[in-house]
This record gives structure tokens, sequence and C-alpha cells, in this order.
């Protein structure tokens, strides 16, 4: 059975705000369709390394979260997730980027994150 997903937008002002009352600092770098886009957050620990998390879907159906730098090779460097999120930017316009500037390397997503489907 598949979930019911909120619309994109609400989803990413819930996981800024999140890493705001945290203590963390985020930021939309760039829109994308408001109601059904993907969303890639990209995790600076403000040492010079990154992670990337995107959205899949599990088995049975459920929303998880790949974490990139696991699964595809992406960074640690963070301007090699840089790199990678640039690709990723130029394939698809509707694609939200939130970048997260956290030294704990936090992320905030409420999803499970998998590093491998």
């Amino acid at each position: 059975m598949f979930e019911e997903r909120l619309p994109t937008h609400l989803w990413v002002d819930a996981l800024v705000r999140r890493a705001l009352v945290a203590g963390a600092a985020a930021f939309i770098v760039q829109r994308g369709d408001a109601s059904r886009g993907d969303v890639l957050v990209k995790v600076a620990d403000l040492k010079g390394e990154a992670r990337l998390y995107g959205p899949a879907m599990a088995m049975d159906g459920s929303r998880v979260f790949l974490d990139f730098t696991a699964v595809q090779g992406v960074g640690p460097a963070e301007a090699d997730v840089d790199a990678y999120v640039r690709r990723s930017r130029e394939r698809d316009r509707d694609l939200w980027i939130i970048e997260v500037e956290d030294p704990d390397g936090r992320h905030f997503i409420t999803e499970p994150i998998a590093k491998e489907l």
C-alpha cells in the first residue's frame, strides 16, 4: 500500500523549521514543484565534508530517504556532493535542494534513512 504524502513545500518547511529549532542552519537553495517535487537534502558538517539524502520508495511502498553518500559513492568531500547536486539540478528543474549546516551532521529527516534498497 502506498502512503499518502504531504505536498513537498510543507515537508520542506517542516524540515527547515526542525533544523532551526535544533540550532542548525537550513536553507532552501532551489524551490521545485510545490506539491510533488523531489527533494535533495545536503548536510554540511562545516569541516569540508557533507552527506546527501534523497527520496526513494521502499519495497513495501513506504517513502524512505537514501543516503547517497553510501549508496552512490557521492562525497564525503563537500565539493563532490556539490557536483552531484549541480548535475541533479540540470536534469530536474522541479527538484528542491535543501542545505543543512550542522557541525554534528544531523539531517532532521523524519523518514527512515536507507543505505541501500
